[in-house]
């Protein structure tokens, strides 16, 4: 169920994004605003499309680790409504901090920069994703072990990410203020994607805002966003775009003088060097 729901929504996504392209060339947005490069958007669905051949022969190991948590806990939600919200609740408040370790974590976010590595903001721009994005079943391992079903926790997590993609355009301004305290929007999003220091390590949400709100990492749009890394990439090959922030993470290993720094570079943020042991993680490379 899981691989079908984000399957047939590729018509869906691809007439969206046609769509924007449209609303863009028409002119229904405001000068500053980026729209569409043909380069950016052909790396972009690249890099979508090995994503999906990635994570269908990867499917498997996640059915199988999830299928293990399951046989361990004696709970059994069944599969009514009851397992339907605790999963969906679940895997956006996991979610939330895979999002956040993916930013923190220099290792994690050698995969996670994929998704930060265009300059551009358009609905292309959701489908820019990891090929080693292998780990983040282990965040939703607790919500089979509170007795979900594993193909509801997998439908679930495609149900989040099916969520995302439209919240990634800069055609759709500030919604209703209800709308905006409660679920992630454009906004908001739009706030993760940017460079600026006040945006750095901001709205990791996937659903919901509000563990954002919770977890003091919530920044409104204030200052028009701007998107990328703080160093960006000069290539548009889509295997050095997976791979970049990993060689980056491999010179500085053969490079460390001690099994500190090599665990400095790894586990700490992507800002982390020896020369400054206690800085704080930046979100964004300070090298790509």
């Amino acid at each position: 169920m899981a691989d079908q729901i984000l399957l047939l929504a590729i018509p869906g996504f691809l007439l969206l994004l046609g769509l924007e392209y449209a609303v863009v060339r028409a002119g229904n947005q405001a000068e500053d605003r980026l729209g569409f490069q043909r380069v950016d958007t052909r790396t972009s669905l690249a890099m979508g499309t090995g994503s999906l051949v990635v994570n269908g022969l990867w499917r498997f190991a996640e059915i199988a680790i999830l299928g293990v948590a399951a046989g361990l806990t004696p709970l059994d939600l069944g599969h009514g409504w009851t397992a339907w919200a605790i999963a969906l609740l679940g895997v956006d408040f996991f979610y939330y901090w895979d999002h956040r370790a993916g930013h923190e974590i220099r290792l994690l976010w050698a995969s996670h920069v994929i998704h930060h590595s265009s300059q551009r903001y358009n609905l292309s721009t959701a489908l820019r994703q990891t090929w080693t994005g292998e780990y983040t079943v282990l965040f939703f391992l607790p919500v089979a072990l509170l007795g979900v079903p594993v193909e509801i926790v997998l439908a679930s997590w495609s149900v989040n990410l099916l969520y995302q993609f439209w919240i990634h355009t800069e055609v759709i301004d500030k919604l209703w203020a209800p709308v905006e305290w409660l679920l992630n929007t454009p906004s908001h999003h739009r706030v993760h994607h940017g460079v600026q220091q006040q945006y750095l390590d901001r709205n990791y949400g996937g659903i919901l805002i509000v563990w954002d709100r919770l977890f003091g990492t919530f920044e409104p749009e204030g200052e028009r966003v701007r998107y990328g890394l703080t160093k960006n990439l000069e290539t548009s090959n889509p295997l050095r775009v997976a791979t970049h922030e990993y060689v980056a993470l491999w010179q500085d290993l053969r490079t460390a003088t001690s099994w500190r720094d090599r665990l400095g570079h790894t586990l700490r943020g992507p800002g982390w060097s020896p020369a400054l042991r206690t800085a704080e993680p930046t979100g964004v490379p300070v090298s790509a």
